[in-house]
């Protein structure tokens, strides 16, 4: 009898970034360097469409604001329907809690199939792009096919965009991404060439990955690398899983790790 054993070698050359993160063999973490403590929040899918909405998202904000964190990420669906006067009124909202807010664009920011032109209007210089924090990089992602929600590709200006950028960052500093549509393999809509992007980052010290997209609470672990989805925070849309719950994610980081907590509002 012939026994094939998997070595750690062929297994990075050869295997899938989620293949990869499933066993535990995401090269990245080897040669991770730790960064500075600090608190932040992660929102996903608020859906506004209509003054209801603005009520309720301040609620949640002046809540978020009271956890005294660093910034907020929103991973995508501000609005309903793309319309300039609701992400107008989000956007307005987010300026006036008082939390710093990296927001990506959801396939509900579009107004049309072909259209995210309000989108970026109102909040311009959010498709593609990362920053810095207390020795962290985030890395914030266009992973939306316009309008459409399922069996969706990443486009390639976003893979191109990724391409061009990563040589540019520290492959050592614990990183996060943020996306809109779910990169956890399994989930529900999940894009059908999410591995192509996850290797990319292959060689980074990736920690998490937050999206929304998929109202539900789900998780895929390796190692220190934590892909999630949560609930949504919309006070007219529902979960997917049938929970009934709407909240959002206090995260703590320390040294390279990431502590995250669900927090329930009414």
């Amino acid at each position: 009898m012939t026994t094939n054993l998997i070595t750690r070698r062929h297994a990075l050359g050869q295997l899938s970034a989620g293949t990869l993160l499933a066993l535990g063999l995401w090269p990245g973490h080897a040669r991770g360097e730790g960064g500075e403590a600090f608190r932040f929040v992660v929102v996903n899918d608020t859906h506004y469409l209509s003054d209801e909405c603005g009520v309720w998202l301040r609620t949640i904000f002046a809540k978020i604001k009271a956890e005294k964190p660093d910034f907020c990420l929103l991973a995508g669906d501000l609005t309903e329907h793309g319309t300039e006067e609701h992400l107008k009124a989000v956007r307005d909202v987010l300026d006036q809690g008082g939390v710093a807010t990296h927001v990506v664009i959801g396939n509900h920011d579009y107004a049309t199939q072909t259209s995210r032109a309000a989108y970026e209007k109102v909040f311009p210089g959010k498709i593609n792009y990362t920053f810095e924090h207390k020795g962290w990089q985030f890395v914030a992602l266009d992973t939306t096919e316009g309008t459409r929600y399922e069996q969706t590709s990443i486009q390639e200006p976003t893979l191109r965009w990724v391409d061009e950028q990563l040589p540019k960052l520290d492959k050592k500093r614990p990183t996060v991404i943020l996306t809109h549509f779910p990169l956890g393999m399994g989930v529900q809509y999940r894009p059908l060439n999410a591995d192509t992007l996850l290797d990319k980052f292959r060689e980074f010290n990736l920690r998490a990955v937050f999206s929304g997209h998929f109202h539900g609470f789900t998780e895929r672990t390796s190692r220190e690398a934590v892909l999630t989805t949560n609930r949504c925070c919309a006070l007219k849309r529902g979960n997917h899983d049938k929970t009934t719950e709407k909240g959002y994610f206090v995260c703590d980081t320390t040294g390279q790790t990431i502590k995250r907590a669900f927090v329930q509002v009414a």
